[in-house]
C-alpha cells in the first residue's frame, strides 16, 4: 500500500500533470495561430497569386538538385515536372543514388531530350545527404532548389525563392508542400496536418526568428553558405533539420515562402506513417543532443526558444506515456493504491474545448492556405481526428526516439529506404532513414 502522505499528494500530482499535458498543446496552438495571423498581416496579405510570381530584371541562375533512390514509378514525372520550371536561366541534376530499380535507365533516356538536365550515377546506396552534396559539387549556379524525387515542382517556385536571397544573410528558403495524394482516412488528416500544423508552425516561427526545420522536400540553399557548414550531414536522420540548425547557428537567416509549392506524396498506411514520424522524432532528437549547448551562446538566443518547444515537447511525450502506464495501473491494482485517478488523456469537462481549438486551428489554416489550393474546407470535418490518432502516433515515436537517437551515437550513415507513399502508389520509391 502507497503512504497516506503520497496518496493525499498524488490527486494534486495528477491534476498537475493531467494540466500539462492538456494544456501545453493548446496553449501551443494558439500560440501558433497569433504567430501564423502575424505573419499573414505583415506580408502575404501584400502579395500577388502564387502564378503571379514577382519577376527581377535579372534572374540568377538556379540548379534544381533532385536526389534520386529507386524512384523508378516517379522519376520521369519529377523530372519532367522539374524541367517546366518557369524560370529564364535553370538546370535540373538528377543525383541516382545507387539504385537498384530501373531509375537509371530512366534517367539517362530523359537526358538526349532535355538539354537542360544532367544526370549523375553514384555506384552505391550513399543516402540523401551525400546525393544532395554530390548535386551542389557539380552546379553550375549559387542558388540551389531541391526537392525528392517523388515532388512536382510548381513552375513559379524558383522566383518566389530565389528573391529572397537578395539579402545577404539569407542561407535557405523553404517552400510550402502541399499532399496530392488522400485516398484514405490517413492522406485525408495530413492535408489538413500540413496546412494548420507544417504550414502554421512555419509561419508563427518566422515571426518569432527561426525556423526549427526546413522542408527537405523543397527548399532552395545558398550553395556558399551550405559550403560554410560543411554541406549536409550524412549521418542525421533528418538532413533538412540537422542543416536548418548548423546554417542558423552560423549566422545565417532561414525564412519560409507559402507561395513556392511543391506537390508530394505522404503515407497512407499506419506501418509506414509509424516508420516517417519515427525517423522525423529521432531526427528531432539528434538535433537536441547535437545543440543543447546552444545555451551557452547568448549570441544565438533566437534559437533559444526553438530548443526550449522540443525539450517540453519531449517531456510532454513522456509524462503522458507515465500517466497512461499510471491510469491503467490503477484498473489491475487495489482501490486504495491511487486513489482519484481518472484518465490522462482529456480532462471531461474540456474535451469540447479541445475539439474546439483543433476545428478554429483548422479553418485558421484554411483561411490561409487557401490562396495556394482550393478545396481544402473538405477536409475540415476531418481534422477532429487529428488529436487521437496523431497525438498517439507522434507521442509513441517521440518516446521511442528518444533512447534510439542517444544510443545510435555519431559516424552511423544515414542511408535510403524505401518509404510507403500512398495506397495506389507504393511500388517504389525512396526516402533516406
Amino acid at each position: 500500500m502507497i503512504p497516506g502522505s503520497f496518496q493525499a499528494f498524488l490527486p494534486t500530482a495528477w491534476l498537475t500533470l493531467q494540466g500539462f499535458v492538456y494544456y501545453y498543446p493548446l496553449f501551443m496552438s494558439y500560440l501558433w495561430m497569433l504567430g501564423a495571423i502575424l505573419f499573414y498581416w505583415r506580408i502575404e496579405r501584400r502579395e500577388p497569386s502564387f502564378e503571379h510570381p514577382p519577376i527581377p530584371a535579372d534572374a540568377p541562375g538556379v540548379s534544381v538538385l533532385i536526389p534520386c533512390y529507386n524512384e523508378g514509378p516517379h522519376a520521369a514525372e519529377t523530372i519532367g515536372q522539374a524541367l517546366k520550371l518557369d524560370y529564364p536561366d535553370f538546370e535540373v541534376i538528377a543525383i541516382n543514388d545507387g539504385s537498384k530499380d530501373d531509375t537509371g535507365a530512366i534517367l539517362d533516356a530523359m537526358v538526349a531530350d532535355n538539354p537542360r538536365l544532367r544526370v549523375v550515377h553514384l555506384a552505391r546506396n550513399q543516402g540523401k545527404a551525400m546525393g544532395l552534396q554530390a548535386g551542389a559539387l557539380l552546379a553550375k549556379h549559387r542558388i540551389l532548389i531541391c526537392i525528392d524525387g517523388d515532388a512536382l515542382l510548381d513552375p513559379h517556385a524558383a522566383y518566389w525563392m530565389v528573391r529572397h536571397f537578395d539579402n545577404p544573410r539569407v542561407a535557405a528558403v523553404t517552400g510550402n508542400p502541399r499532399i496530392r495524394n488522400r485516398s484514405t482516412l490517413l492522406g485525408r488528416v495530413q492535408v489538413g496536418e500540413f496546412s494548420s500544423i507544417v504550414g502554421m508552425i512555419k509561419r508563427a516561427q518566422r515571426v518569432f526568428g527561426a525556423l526549427f526545420t526546413v522542408s527537405g522536400v523543397i527548399t532552395a540553399f545558398r550553395r556558399s553558405a551550405v559550403r560554410q557548414v560543411g554541406y549536409w550531414n550524412p549521418d542525421a536522420l533528418t538532413e533538412d533539420i540537422d542543416i536548418t540548425w548548423r546554417l542558423q547557428r552560423g549566422g545565417w537567416d532561414v525564412r519560409y515562402e507559402p507561395h513556392a509549392l511543391v506537390w508530394i506524396l505522404m503515407p497512407e498506411t499506419l506501418k509506414g506513417l509509424w516508420k516517417q514520424r519515427l525517423r522525423w522524432a529521432t531526427g528531432g532528437a539528434q538535433v537536441l543532443r547535437r545543440n543543447l549547448d546552444v545555451v551557452l551562446h547568448p549570441s544565438q538566443n533566437r534559437l533559444w526558444p526553438l530548443l526550449l518547444e522540443l525539450v517540453l515537447s519531449l517531456t510532454w511525450a513522456y509524462v503522458m506515456l507515465a500517466m497512461v502506464v499510471v491510469w491503467l495501473l490503477g484498473y489491475v491494482l487495489p482501490d486504495d493504491w491511487f486513489p482519484g485517478i481518472g484518465s490522462p488523456l482529456i480532462p471531461q469537462y474540456s474535451s469540447v474545448f479541445l475539439a474546439f481549438t483543433c476545428l478554429l486551428q483548422f479553418a485558421v489554416s484554411k483561411w490561409l492556405d487557401s490562396h495556394y489550393e482550393h478545396g481544402l474546407g473538405r477536409n475540415y470535418y476531418w481534422m477532429v481526428w487529428y488529436p487521437l490518432m496523431f497525438w498517439l502516433i507522434n507521442t509513441a515515436a517521440t518516446v521511442v526516439a528518444f533512447p534510439k537517437a542517444w544510443m545510435m551515437g555519431e559516424g552511423k550513415r544515414a542511408r535510403w529506404v524505401s518509404p510507403d507513399r500512398g495506397v495506389h502508389m507504393r511500388s517504389g520509391g525512396g526516402d533516406h532513414g
